[in-house]
């Protein structure tokens, strides 16, 4: 408990911070013209910690955020953010992205290069403060770290068809989604490639689909993963936080669709949002069979009733093969979130969430029950949000 008071002189003094670049914001925007200047502060209060959770028990900072984003000449723009949370009682705070995109390629042709988020899956390229529920689904926890954010390089390419259409390649160092790897020959590293496509249909309706797949040439350090504590561990016991993915492999596929509905088109007033992703992953490591894989699917839906309140249901499932030396374990979770948001404008929301994690199976302290209260206040201007 004096952990969590400790971390309230910590939340006011982000506050200020926050504070302070509003208050700068004007003044460099007049400056810079055409540059935009953003904060987000995340706050959530958690009764128990979720198993591969990304937020503590008790009053912690979530994933808030400072961004300066403009355009850098006649050719390019730039973004740069940077994050602030609390984990274990420390303030934690890291560049997430730092990049330079142009816009003048012919024939529908955009490159970006630096430190951004993957484009693949759904919720993977939107910050996690913006997403309808207080943590991820267990696909983008185990898989991923939450959100994974990498330095390299992106080619994209939107086709000229009535409907959208979408091709990308991404090629990344990959340090930030496995950090420690074993002896490997090469130049290691993780390449993507993702493929969007959606339309309309009427006034009402809208969708997307999405098809990722991801060449991961960095194999994790032989672990053995410690669900008392949500992550690995090598044989000698010398525990360490990961930030990374808790699961890998060579091989992912990857598969999102998403529907939208709101009466003629009006969002605002009432909308229906439902989604599905799903992930695999082959050739865990130099030990595995073609048996051995990890696999994640996540079903959410989403109804904004009236125009400052939400609601929504999701259900996870997740089984993985848990390494341990030179063989595996089989792991499995299940996890069953409702959430109720009131949303008084598009600056903020204050949601309040009930997770119950079962079935469990290698991981040994499951949350049968944990509520989460969560504020998000957002500061200034920001980029849209995907579909």
């Amino acid at each position: 408990m004096a952990r969590h008071h400790a971390l309230i002189p910590r939340l006011a003094s982000f506050a200020a911070l926050l504070a302070g670049a509003l208050a700068a914001a004007p003044a460099g925007a007049q400056q810079a013209k055409s540059w935009q200047f953003g904060a987000v502060l995340d706050v959530a209060h958690t009764t128990r910690a979720l198993e591969l959770g990304g937020r503590d028990q008790g009053l912690q900072l979530g994933h808030s955020d400072l961004t300066a984003s403009g355009p850098l000449g006649a050719l390019a723009t730039a973004r740069l953010t940077a994050v602030f949370a609390t984990h274990d009682g420390r303030l934690e705070k890291e560049i997430e992205e730092a990049w330079l995109e142009t816009t003048r390629l012919p024939a529908g042709f955009v490159a970006r290069a630096g430190r951004f988020a993957s484009q693949i899956g759904y919720l993977n390229a939107q910050h996690p403060h913006a997403d309808d529920f207080v943590e991820r689904p267990l696909l983008y926890r185990a898989f991923f770290g939450g959100h994974w954010n990498d330095d390299g390089m992106r080619l994209n390419w939107t086709a000229p068809t009535p409907f959208f259409l979408q091709l990308g390649v991404e090629a990344f160092r990959g340090k930030r989604l496995v950090e420690e790897t074993a002896e490997s020959t090469g130049n290691p590293g993780i390449a993507t490639v993702v493929a969007k496509f959606g339309g309309d249909i009427g006034a009402s309706h809208s969708w997307l689909v999405g098809v990722s797949h991801i060449r991961n040439r960095r194999e994790a350090t032989t672990e053995t993963f410690d669900g008392a504590h949500g992550h690995k561990h090598d044989h000698d016991h010398d525990h360490h936080h990961h930030h990374g993915a808790q699961f890998s492999g060579h091989k992912t596929w990857m598969i999102d669709a998403t529907w939208k509905w709101a009466p003629g088109g009006n969002n605002r007033d009432q909308q229906v949002r439902a989604g599905f992703e799903a992930a695999r992953i082959t050739d865990l490591n130099r030990y595995a069979t073609s048996r051995d894989r990890h696999e994640a699917q996540s079903i959410w839906a989403v109804w904004r009733f009236r125009p400052d309140w939400e609601t929504g249901l999701r259900t996870d499932w997740l089984r993985v093969r848990i390494p341990h030396g030179d063989h595996f374990h089989s792991g499995r979770l299940r996890e069953l979130s409702a959430m109720l948001a009131w949303k008084p404008n598009h600056m903020q929301s204050l949601r309040l969430q009930l997770t119950r994690q079962y079935d469990a199976v290698g991981f040994s302290r499951p949350a049968s029950r944990s509520v989460q209260v969560q504020y998000v206040l957002a500061f200034g201007a920001h980029p849209a949000h995907p579909f």
